[in-house]
């Protein structure tokens, strides 16, 4: 929770809203009162972003076949199933 009604803060917008759509930082008050610029602040930010995603692993990956689309597959099965067909009709069974 944040208090106080003056807060500056960082808003790092993700370039893939897939993961997240952005990260919001409060920076400390005194921080400008120390020499620090506003791009190493959001530097910064950025970096701490980047080391959360790289510590949760990002998004789960899909495995291989879950990225066949289901028309591939529909299309596999058709092709079994005629392939079978013409088998069994040249066997005679």
């Amino acid at each position: 929770m944040v208090r106080g009604t003056n807060r500056r803060v960082v808003v790092v917008r993700s370039p893939d809203p897939g993961i997240f759509e952005e990260a919001i930082f409060v920076i400390r008050e005194d921080l400008f009162h120390q020499g620090s610029s506003a791009d190493k602040v959001l530097a910064e930010a950025k970096k701490a972003a980047g080391a959360y995603l790289r510590k949760t692993g990002g998004p789960p990956r899909r495995r291989f076949l879950a990225r066949i689309p289901a028309m591939l597959y529909a299309g596999l099965g058709a092709a079994a199933a005629g392939i079978a067909w013409l088998a069994f009709r040249f066997v005679g069974v």
